[in-house]
């Protein structure tokens, strides 16, 4: 946008503000031009911010996975208790009767046992 009015350039600026930015941006070697101490220091301090957002979302999230994961392996292991009664018309003695039956395909995590009911526990809530 052009300006009628003398000594002014294309955007409204004064010719000599332009020149002078021109010329203090022209001495500077290559060496001179980069980032102040105090731009980077404000780089940094906005970078330790959102690091120290994300550190405490993803606490979080780690607490709730695990409650899911005992929840899940919970009932996998009340149903594997359950599919070894109605098989062996006798409830199991440990959770490695139900690794051997291979209703289970590993030791649980989580889970430490089950009582006679078949109701596992050893979660912590």
């Amino acid at each position: 946008m052009a300006s009628g009015t003398p000594g002014l350039g294309a955007q409204g600026i004064p010719i000599p503000v332009v020149k002078h930015l021109r010329s203090r941006a022209a001495d500077r070697s290559l060496l001179q031009k980069g980032f102040t101490l105090v731009e980077l220091l404000v780089v940094i301090v906005i970078l330790g911010i959102l690091a120290a957002v994300v550190v405490f979302a993803v606490g979080g999230t780690q607490d709730k996975a695990r409650t899911s994961a005992c929840a899940a392996e919970k009932a996998t292991v009340e149903t594997a208790y359950e599919a070894y009664k109605a098989d062996n018309e006798a409830a199991p003695g440990s959770i490695q009767d139900l690794v051997t039956a291979h209703l289970l395909k590993h030791t649980p995590k989580y889970v430490t046992g089950f009582d006679a009911n078949g109701v596992a526990f050893g979660c912590a809530s």
